[in-house]
């Protein structure tokens, strides 16, 4: 996620500590890079200037130039006005009281607003919402067919009306029939074309006239740069939005349509797809992205994730086995499924503090079949050697390898990072050992 601009900042920074006083020739010259920097991201050249006369503002003070650390403080501004960027006090999903609020998704074709709306639906069930959907998309082939599909995996009812032609009657009597079953919001899938045209707006407009919405929100992909920008702001124009979800964000490299959207158009960026799997979807905080693109990490984020994931009583068990000395390699299999959970290992990597300045790490790309080697190796061990694996000789590792399908080098490996990862463990303090129990990762 926004590789390239992360590495150019890091390479102004640099520069910047390594000078023991800055004077405002100093700052004029790093201002000038990260204007580049942020032009080739795409980000639009009218924000651009803007942000970096707020920097500079803020920049050539005397409480930063006389600073004992001038670099850092001029990192801490540049942070701050990145977040300030992106920021909007309105970027919470309303939801109005009515029964159903109906939630409006639009967006050009091949955004991703199917498989958002599901991703949205899982989420305010987590949420302890009672969520319905609703496909208004009576155009493209197997539309209504792929957010059922979708539905059922999350075990959220999507609504199918009689009325195969009209997407305003649809979306009616899917109000209808959201109100006489108790549910409490309606996510609404609308039709998308490949470009903006009159007849889609004006559809768009007669569904937002027919069920009055408490949220219309525009899925943008990330991808598309300042294109993004420019869809919505039409789709603004027309239907006055509540807000964007910003989708295939772990893909854009550069960020122009994070770092434009809110300052150009005026609507807040309330959710980011950072994947394709249906609980790839993050509520957008502007500061952890700030944090994210200066190559700080996302602590906050990442241990969210990790309370999601761990079970409390899980965690307390590990920790009383690690105490005895007691960590199986039943126990790292349990692990290993429980850091899937989080998410791909390269957004977690991307979201602790430096891990990018680490070397070894910062072009690491992790191996995510080396999770299922693993666990194919500990799954063909018997219980006796996953409980003791001592007992595991050559013979033994032959067996194994030919069980799981890998070769004795594979078994070896395995073996030998369990071992280390044993000592480790002995090492790990106590107050980590709480925080692990709590849901949260020692780092």
């Amino acid at each position: 996620m926004f590789e390239n601009l992360t590495e150019k900042f890091d390479t102004v920074f640099k520069k910047l500590k390594g000078r023991g006083v800055l004077d405002e020739e100093n700052i004029r010259e790093a201002l000038k890079d990260i204007r580049i920097a942020l032009l080739e991201a795409d980000v639009n050249f009218r924000v651009v200037r803007e942000f970096i006369e707020e920097v500079r503002e803020h920049a050539v003070g005397r409480e930063v130039l006389d600073s004992i650390t001038p670099g850092q403080q001029i990192v801490k501004i540049v942070h701050d006005q990145l977040a300030l960027l992106m920021a909007d006090e309105n970027n919470q999903l309303k939801l109005d009281g009515r029964f159903p609020s109906p939630i409006m998704l639009v967006g050009l074709q091949g955004c991703g607003k199917t498989t958002t709306a599901a991703k949205l639906a899982r989420h305010l069930k987590e949420q302890g919402n009672r969520v319905a959907l609703v496909s208004a998309d009576v155009y493209r082939p197997a539309a209504m067919e792929q957010l059922k599909i979708l539905g059922n995996k999350i075990d959220v009812p999507v609504f199918e009306s009689g009325e195969a032609e009209n997407p305003v009657k649809i979306c009616v009597d899917a109000v209808e029939y959201s109100r006489a079953n108790g549910f409490d919001t309606l996510l609404i899938d609308t039709a998308g074309r490949l470009h903006i045209d009159q007849p889609l707006m004006e559809e768009l407009a007669r569904i937002k006239a027919a069920v009055n919405p408490s949220e219309i929100l525009l899925v943008a992909d990330a991808m598309t740069g300042q294109e993004a920008v420019s869809v919505a702001q039409s789709f603004n124009e027309t239907l006055a939005l509540d807000g964007v979800v910003l989708t295939k964000i772990d893909g854009d490299a550069r960020g122009g349509a994070a770092l434009s959207l809110r300052k150009v158009t005026g609507t807040p960026i309330k959710f980011l797809g950072i994947g394709e799997k249906i609980d790839a979807l993050e509520v957008f905080h502007a500061e952890r992205m700030a944090s994210r693109i200066l190559g700080m990490g996302d602590i906050l984020t990442l241990v969210e994730k990790a309370q999601k994931t761990i079970d409390e009583k899980a965690a307390k068990e590990l920790e009383r086995k690690i105490r005895k000395n007691d960590f199986t390699l039943d126990d790292l299999k349990t692990q290993l499924q429980q850091i899937k959970k989080m998410g791909p290992l390269q957004d977690i990597l991307g979201m602790i503090p430096g891990a990018g300045k680490i070397k070894g790490l910062k072009n690491m790309q992790p191996d995510e079949d080396e999770l299922v080697k693993v666990t194919a190796v500990i799954d063909s061990m018997t219980k006796e050697e996953r409980a003791h694996y001592k007992i595991i000789n050559g013979s033994r590792r032959k067996r194994i390898a030919a069980g799981s399908g890998t070769t004795v080098q594979d078994v070896n490996r395995v073996i030998k990072n369990y071992e280390a990862m044993r000592k480790m463990m002995k090492k790990l303090s106590k107050g980590g050992m709480k925080s692990f129990s709590r849901g949260k990762i020692p780092f």
